[in-house]
């Protein structure tokens, strides 16, 4: 176990010097002043200020994950609440999420559909696919 980087022995070694240099009455004088010093710190208003400062931003990175995925969770319903609005039916997952539009059956082009998303239909494009296909039989 280490306090301060100071390991058990290296800890009894200090105390040891200072047992041989302050002698015995004047170490409990020293251990009353860094007891009081030490009390002091630890109940001032700085003291609390940098032990909720060192808290908020042990905590800051699990918070900041929380609120956006609930930012996420928000957006993603209103979206599927604008997809149940544009098209007036969907189908909920469970637990909620994005609604996704239902269809009954899936879209099967038909060639003339298709020819209408080629070239839209005139009077003209008529008359000359009825003659190619008269020419043709």
């Amino acid at each position: 176990m280490e306090i301060l980087g100071v390991g058990p022995s290296e800890l009894i070694f200090i105390v040891i010097i200072a047992l041989i240099i302050l002698g015995p009455k004047d170490m409990q004088k020293a251990g009353k002043t860094i007891g009081k010093f030490l009390r002091n710190i630890v109940t001032s208003d700085g003291w609390k200020m940098f032990q909720q400062t060192s808290r908020e931003l042990r905590t800051l990175p699990n918070r900041l994950m929380r609120e956006a995925n609930d930012e996420m969770n928000q957006i993603g319903n209103e979206i599927g609440k604008d997809i149940n609005n544009s098209t007036g039916m969907g189908i909920k997952r469970p637990g909620g999420g994005l609604n996704i539009p239902a269809r009954s059956q899936p879209i099967i082009p038909t060639p003339a559909a298709t020819e209408n998303k080629i070239a839209p239909q005139t009077p003209a494009n008529t008359k000359a696919i009825e003659s190619d296909s008269k020419k043709d039989e």
